[in-house]
């Protein structure tokens, strides 16, 4: 009996695929009696009958079936291992699978997807955002190859890179009566209503811990959907709530005189970026952190603490 062999596997993904030996061999650059004999070799090393053989269109059997679900798997897994090897002895290439926390990317990905197209033209990155609970369930699954977002994300099977922390500030209505200090503490905070996002965030959670040391009391009936909404409702008098500084310099900055911003002393939020420990990427991984942490450290130089 021969042994089981990549190319062997590759043959009936193409033939499972143009449904034609001689398609498929010529797909693979092969005369059609040459991968015949390879997909014999396969069905007798296997001991199992993998194709229908006759006239008109090639059938897999319902064993073929299966032998191509983990034959696809194993070429998947054969592949990423390649495409590993090219990232480490060229730089970054080929496609990553980006999610994002939308508190996050609409104010920093600009900077990182042109400081990456230029450092690394063969590199494409597929961006989607969505909130960090769901963020977290698509690294695990493997939708995303890697996140962007608040931190906490924690897991036995993730690895997290800090890149900066990132002041977040008091913004209220102008007439509130917060708005006439110059800086807001613990005792300030008491009985206030606050607003916040909903619990699928990470600063839901942050928030919500300020509220219970410091008596202000989350408004969980009017939870934003984003940072806009939050902004919006605080504009209408509502409450008060806790915007991030590249929000602030982004979104509002001097340009909203509906609105006052004010420092909350030693309050920030923790952003990295988190992925999965077994990826094999991460040399490339750790060459996105760096990117961004350099971004941060010049772009946004004295608005985010970048960490050492």
């Amino acid at each position: 009996m021969s042994d089981l062999t990549l190319r062997q596997l590759r043959y009936l993904s193409a033939l499972a695929d143009t449904r034609h030996f001689r398609k498929a061999a010529e797909r693979e650059g092969i005369s059609q009696p040459s991968l015949s004999v390879q997909i014999s070799n396969l069905e007798e090393t296997l001991a199992l009958p993998l194709v229908e053989r006759g006239r008109g269109p090639v059938t897999l059997t319902p064993a073929g079936r299966e032998v191509l679900l983990r034959a696809q798997a194993i070429l998947d897994d054969v592949q990423r291992l390649m495409d590993v090897s090219t990232a480490l002895k060229s730089g970054l290439s080929g496609t990553l699978r980006l999610g994002v926390s939308p508190t996050l990317g609409p104010y920093l990905m600009p900077w990182v997807v042109a400081e990456l197209h230029s450092a690394y033209p063969d590199l494409s990155l597929y961006i989607r955002e969505s909130a960090p609970s769901d963020l977290r369930f698509e690294l695990e699954r493997g939708g995303h190859d890697i996140v962007l977002t608040q931190l906490p994300m924690t897991g036995a099977d993730l690895t997290t890179r800090r890149l900066f922390r990132e002041p977040l500030s008091l913004v209220t209505a102008s007439d509130h009566p917060l708005a006439r200090l110059s800086q807001i503490t613990d005792d300030d905070l008491a009985g206030q209503a606050i607003l916040s996002l909903g619990p699928g965030y990470a600063l839901h959670d942050q928030i919500s811990a300020l509220c219970s040391d410091t008596g202000a009391e989350l408004q969980r009936d009017y939870e934003g959907t984003s940072l806009d909404a939050l902004r919006q409702m605080v504009g209408m008098g509502m409450g008060a709530t806790f915007l991030p500084a590249l929000y602030i310099a982004s979104e509002i900055g001097e340009a909203d005189p509906s609105l006052a911003i004010r420092p909350r002393a030693k309050l920030f939020r923790s952003v990295g970026l988190v992925w999965r420990k077994r990826s094999g990427k991460t040399a490339a991984f750790e060459r996105i952190a760096d990117a961004i942490t350099q971004i941060a450290r010049t772009r946004f130089k004295g608005l985010v603490q970048v960490e050492r």
